[in-house]
């Protein structure tokens, strides 16, 4: 039996840090907020900025949210009372879910610092701290400006489906076309 000696420990958690780290996913710089005002209150973003920001946030929010075929299934995945139901009617008259925005985020994600991204965000009843992005990536956990993560700040795709159960952080089912 090979004998540890404290040489070969610190090698190995010095190569499993390294790799960590190499592992770690990039981030860049960005702003999320729960609500406009806690974005106008930032005295380092335009107010003007902060409005345009957030309407962009929540006009892409009844295209973009995560849809279920019940409040149920929508609570399941965000929590009781977090659900609401969309402005549309499923294909066949039935009426859709989806979750409440909990916050927005916006950056300089597209290249020039003239071109600002935003787009909704939503917590999970599985991850309530963290912030998620419509198409269930983490964007981070901490408002105002901070570092989010880079895949998070892709557009959300147009959810045209509905989900049956188990859908956001789950492997769920999806059926159905929702009108948009």
């Amino acid at each position: 039996m090979k004998r540890w000696n404290s040489t070969s420990i610190v090698g190995l958690v010095s190569v499993s840090a390294i790799m960590l780290a190499a592992c770690e996913e990039p981030k860049v710089d960005g702003a999320i907020f729960d609500n406009l005002q806690q974005c106008i209150d930032d005295r380092g973003i335009p107010s003007d900025q902060c409005e345009q920001s957030y309407k962009e946030a929540r006009s892409q929010h009844t295209a973009v949210a995560p849809k279920y075929t019940s409040e149920q299934d929508c609570q399941a995945d965000f929590g009781a009372g977090k659900c609401e139901q969309a402005p549309y009617r499923s294909s066949t008259g039935g009426s859709i879910f989806m979750p409440m925005m909990a916050g927005y985020m916006m950056g300089s994600f597209l290249g020039g610092r003239s071109s600002v991204f935003s787009q909704p965000l939503y917590r999970s009843a599985r991850d309530p701290k963290t912030y998620r992005t419509a198409d269930n990536r983490a964007a981070g956990s901490a408002t105002g400006r901070t570092q989010i993560a880079r895949s998070a700040t892709s557009r959300p795709s147009v959810k045209s489906s509905t989900i049956r159960r188990g859908g956001f952080g789950s492997s769920g089912r999806r059926f159905g076309s929702a009108a948009t």
